[in-house]
């Protein structure tokens, strides 16, 4: 199957040329990558394009890469990672759009693959990524009132507000998060023996 993906890999590149920023095959899987100005061409032409067919957009996500290779990475920040499946060609490609700027933002593929809407929805929600051109980009898993993106490496774990319901005011009203940040690392302050007999030259127990 990866000599398939090979020679998958060669048709994109063939067919996407400079648009295309790399194309590698790796665990029997292609992973194309295109910069943001070229996102939407190469995605219609992995829809439209014979040899590809991807009829549907499986899934797409976010991803923060500020802590990827211990830290030392030094693209963008988030990417957006495109899941298709062509059904006619019985394959699968994934497609990685970084997005640039302070703002994160690469545009919408919603009218390229309809099923987009939610997925890009997500992704805004989760990480703050914008896709310019959503026709309805609001958040969808957290509520209206939310502070921050869930998924960003820097997010606190304990969040940024807390909301409860005020019975004076007959309503839900948000305020800074009162929960003191523990350390889950577990630690053990006991000396430990058990390796004792061995380091002193060889099994006591019998």
């Amino acid at each position: 199957m990866s000599d398939y993906y090979q020679e998958l890999a060669q048709k994109a590149a063939t067919a996407f040329g400079e648009a295309l920023v790399s194309s590698k095959v790796e665990f029997g899987e292609l992973t194309l990558e295109v910069a943001p100005a070229n996102l939407i061409a190469v995605a219609t032409g992995l829809r439209d394009g014979a040899e590809f067919a991807c009829e549907e957009l499986i899934d797409l996500c976010g991803a923060d890469y500020s802590e990827y290779d211990h830290g030392s990475w030094s693209g963008e920040r988030f990417a957006v990672i495109y899941h298709l499946l062509s059904v006619s060609k019985n394959h699968r490609i994934r497609l990685r759009c970084f997005a640039e700027g302070e703002l994160p933002r690469v545009e919408s593929v919603v009218d390229v693959w309809n099923s987009a809407n939610w997925y890009e929805r997500e992704a805004f929600d989760m990480y703050g990524i914008v896709f310019d051109g959503h026709p309805d980009l609001r958040r969808i898993l957290t509520d209206y009132g939310f502070i921050g993106h869930p998924f960003r490496k820097d997010f606190p774990i304990s969040g940024n507000v807390e909301m409860r319901y005020d019975p004076e005011l007959r309503r839900v009203v948000y305020e800074p998060v009162t929960i003191d940040p523990r350390n889950m690392v577990p630690q053990a302050f006991r000396e430990d023996h058990r390796y004792l007999a061995q380091e002193l030259g060889g099994d006591k127990r019998g």
